[in-house]
């Protein structure tokens, strides 16, 4: 059965922040990840309480600006380079805060189009801002992925399919350090043929995120096959973390039973 992750950014959200890695532990998860902790949940207590509950803290996001706010935020927008390198200061601040339960990956949001720049500007952009970031990483043994967003939830993110993050991959030279953030989601609602991605992606797979689609709601409530996502997902990516990234439309959602069952069929396949 694939390694299950709580993204508790939107799980548990009926909770305190220090309350929800123990409940994420009561459910059966192994480990947790959050969107952007920075401000939501001191580093310290955080760490304390991912140690109490057992669970591993696999993953964070780079600080991303306005992105969440509807703003283009700051990892390939011309001009705000000195503002990425700061998001880049604050998140390893964070991960040294968090002592031994530091995540050993970070996800960058490339954000959207900004009014007035190219997408080629963008993506030069982006990946300038990216090779001055990864050594940094690199040197705290942290990988960062890249993760592609639909266009339909969020209109004009500059990268939508798992072949926009190899190409990225591709222009700075295959660096180590540097791979891809699945989320099945969104895939789904770029129209990929998720099979196919999973047998054979562009790009390699460091982590996996999950909702049902249409609607991102828990494992059954949209129309993806699940038996088959997850067997794939322990066949080929048996290593990476597969974290719950659904809305829950009432708490015992983000109980893990509603579709471990599905997962627990991966090995028989």
């Amino acid at each position: 059965m694939p390694r299950f992750a709580a993204n508790l950014s939107m799980l548990f959200t009926d909770l305190p922040w220090p309350e929800r890695p123990a409940a994420a532990a009561r459910a059966g998860f192994a480990g947790v990840e959050i969107q952007f902790p920075y401000e939501a949940i001191a580093a310290d207590t955080l760490a304390a309480a991912c140690a109490e509950a057992g669970v591993r803290l696999c993953l964070i996001n780079v600080p991303a600006g306005d992105l969440m706010q509807g703003g283009p935020g700051l990892a390939a927008v011309p001009g705000r380079e000195a503002a990425f390198a700061q998001a880049v200061d604050a998140c390893l601040a964070y991960l040294a805060a968090l002592g031994a339960q530091a995540p050993g990956r970070v996800n960058v949001l490339a954000g959207r189009l900004a009014d007035g720049v190219s997408r080629a500007q963008a993506l030069a952009t982006l990946c300038a801002n990216l090779r001055a970031a990864l050594p940094r990483f690199q040197a705290r043994g942290v990988t960062v992925g890249l993760e592609a967003i639909n266009r339909h939830d969020m209109p004009g993110f500059l990268l939508n399919t798992a072949d926009d993050i190899a190409a990225v991959l591709a222009e700075l030279g295959q660096p180590a350090g540097l791979d891809a953030q699945i989320d099945l989601y969104h895939m789904a609602r770029e129209g990929v043929d998720l099979p196919a991605l999973l047998r054979q992606p562009p790009v390699p797979i460091g982590h996996v995120q999950f909702a049902d689609a249409p609607g991102r709601g828990a494992p059954g409530t949209g129309a993806l096959d699940w038996p088959t996502l997850f067997a794939l997902v322990e066949q080929h990516c048996p290593e990476v973390w597969c974290a719950a990234e659904y809305r829950q439309a009432s708490a015992d959602q983000a109980q893990p039973a509603l579709w471990q069952g599905w997962a627990a069929q991966a090995r028989g396949r």
